[in-house]
């Protein structure tokens, strides 16, 4: 994976879509993480948040857009656009670099043809100098992301066959597009379906 800013200072920074010194992540933080918690005790009891606590919109098929961490939390749900602001809020307000990755998968099927592009985060391991992905999309049945510091466990694995592919750059903010493509709509099932990027 390549960094989009080789300073990891920038992946501490706040954004106006994450609000790290907000009321709400702070409380949050409070609430999830000890004082004795180490850095991969932060970092999987916040992804086990997002996944499990926090529903994928489409998934409870939820027309109300979250776009913020904040929005997040407040709705319960959101899309992968948004749920990784809420882990990388809450990641960075505990002082652990976090950026956001991007896949293009096909949406559907093979056969539809259509293409959208999927957010993850990547956070940096401090103790071992090294990045490793994350994906907060939130499980279901053919679906299994989980935390793990040894393997990647993500939610998807783009197939280049199929004109998949994973983007390898780690991103400081989250991706103008997608942002756009949230703060356009009104109806998430409808962006889902219709208007989602399929590319950067």
């Amino acid at each position: 994976m390549k960094l989009q800013d080789s300073q990891l200072s920038a992946y501490l920074l706040d954004d106006p879509y994450l609000k790290i010194n907000g009321k709400d992540i702070i409380a949050l933080c409070h609430r999830l993480f000890d004082e004795t918690d180490k850095e991969t005790d932060i970092i999987r009891k916040a992804i086990k948040f997002v996944l499990d606590q926090i529903d994928h919109s489409w998934d409870i098929k939820q027309t109300e857009v979250s776009i913020s961490a904040s929005d997040v939390l407040e709705n319960g749900h959101g899309i992968c656009y948004a749920k990784v602001n809420l882990l990388a809020a809450l990641l960075r307000a505990m002082h652990i670099p976090t950026g956001f990755c991007y896949q293009k998968l096909l949406l559907f099927s093979e056969a539809e043809g259509k293409y959208c592009i999927h957010a993850l985060n990547a956070v940096y391991l401090g103790s071992q100098n090294r990045w490793i992905r994350l994906d907060a999309r939130g499980n279901k049945p053919g679906i299994d992301a989980a935390c793990s510091f040894t393997s990647e466990k993500l939610a998807f694995y783009p197939d280049r066959a199929l004109g998949e592919r994973d983007y390898d750059m780690i991103y400081v903010r989250p991706n103008p597009l997608t942002m756009a493509a949230l703060e356009a709509s009104s109806n998430i099932l409808t962006l889902y379906v219709t208007d989602l990027p399929d590319n950067l």
